[in-house]
Order: structure tokens, then sequence, then C-alpha cells
């Protein structure tokens, strides 16, 4: 099977070939790379991926502006189609603010940007992008954002937490977050946004790998599949 993946680009994102780097060192093949002004989106791909960054230098409601990017209609057509997509710090960002996934990321609590290695608690390993990992299985995974704090009303946060939407959650406290909420899915389970950056953790000389098995459990979702 070739992975067919890509990776969008925003104005001002500094993840994108770390991201690429990383779907092609686990996956295999080559990661496309689309502009965020484009109007569609290569043929037949099994993976798309939204990096880190400072879309439109965050400016406005970090994503917002990138979130009305013409790419991003078809990446909302994608995900409703049932490809995976995965929004990382500024991904999850642009992922709230076009509406694919609830919630908000504010401001950090305490207004510092945190740039640290953050221990995460695998909350569901049932779904498409967790499936490698243990239940409760404690990974580390770097974060480095301004804008992490997730934000949901609380009716929100109760359905996430009864429909098992919550992917990750921060072991400690990192930003701020509602109930330490690192990383939560959309209904169907096809759509992740999280803070951490499991691309800059996939192998020793990152100085870990936990952040492997997120990319190697899509792959072996969609070939079982």
């Amino acid at each position: 099977m070739t992975f067919r993946a890509a990776v969008i680009t925003f104005p001002g994102s500094n993840c994108d070939r770390d991201m690429a780097v990383a779907i092609e060192q686990i996956c295999g093949g080559e990661t496309l790379r689309v502009w965020h002004g484009d109007a569609s989106l290569p043929d037949r791909l099994d993976f798309i991926a939204l990096p880190g960054g400072f879309s439109y230098g965050d400016y406005l409601r970090s994503g917002a502006m990138a979130a009305r990017s013409p790419i991003m209609q078809a990446v909302i057509d994608a995900a409703a189609r049932g490809v995976p997509v995965l929004g990382v710090c500024n991904g999850f960002q642009v992922l709230t603010e076009s509406g694919l996934l609830p919630g908000a990321l504010l401001r950090n609590a305490g207004m510092n940007f945190v740039c640290r290695e953050a221990v995460l608690t695998v909350e569901n390993n049932q779904s498409l992008f967790t499936a490698g990992y243990e239940a409760d299985q404690q990974i580390t995974i770097p974060v480095a954002h301004h804008d992490g704090n997730y934000f949901a009303d609380n009716a929100t946060l109760d359905r996430l937490e009864s429909e098992g939407r919550v992917a990750f959650r921060y072991a400690g406290e990192i930003n701020g977050s509602a109930r330490r909420i690192a990383g939560v899915l959309n209904q169907a389970g096809n759509v992740l946004g999280m803070m951490p950056h499991p691309e800059r953790m996939i192998e020793t000389a990152h100085g870990g790998s936990d952040g492997s098995a997120l990319f190697q459990s899509v792959v072996k979702g969609l070939v079982s599949a």
C-alpha cells in the first residue's frame, strides 16, 4: 500500500516540513505539500495534516484567518468523506475555527509562551490515531504554544467526555486547558486536534519516540480497513 498524505501550508506555518518528514519517515512515500490558497486537494489522499506555526502571525484569534483559506473547504469535504485529518498546535486552532472540532484555543493561563516536554495520558486508545497506545498510557510529547488553553462550555466538555472524544489529557497543569484536555476527536473519530507536537518525538535523536505510534496507528488502521 502506498500511503498518500498531504500537509497544508499556511502563511506563517513553521512546522510543515517537520510534519512532512515525520509522515514520510514513518509511513513511507512522498508527502504532498499543499498551499493554503489552492482550491482543491490532490486526488486519493489517505491522510491530511494541518501543521503548527503562526498562521497569519496569530494576530487575529489564532487560526481564524487560516480557517477561511480556500483549501479549508476541501479539507472539510474530505473529512466528511472519512479522510483522517490531524491538526497539531496551530492546526488544532484551525480545526476549531473551521468547525471541524468543538471548542476554542485561548491564550495560555499566565499569559506565557510554553515550550517544554509535556507528559500526556492516553484517554482513548480506540481511535484511528491512538490505537497504538495502551489505555491510560503516559507518553511524553513536546509543546510550544502561546494559545493552547482549550476551552468549551460544560455541556460540550461533558459530551466529549461521555463520547470518548478526549484523546489526550495533560498529566499536570500546562496552560489552563479545561479538564487538562490536550487533544480531542470529532464525533466520527477521523479528525484529531492536539496542541502537543507528535512529529517532534518520533525517534530517539529527538529525545524519545512516543509520537511515532500516532502515525503508525493511522497507517495500520487504514490497512486493516
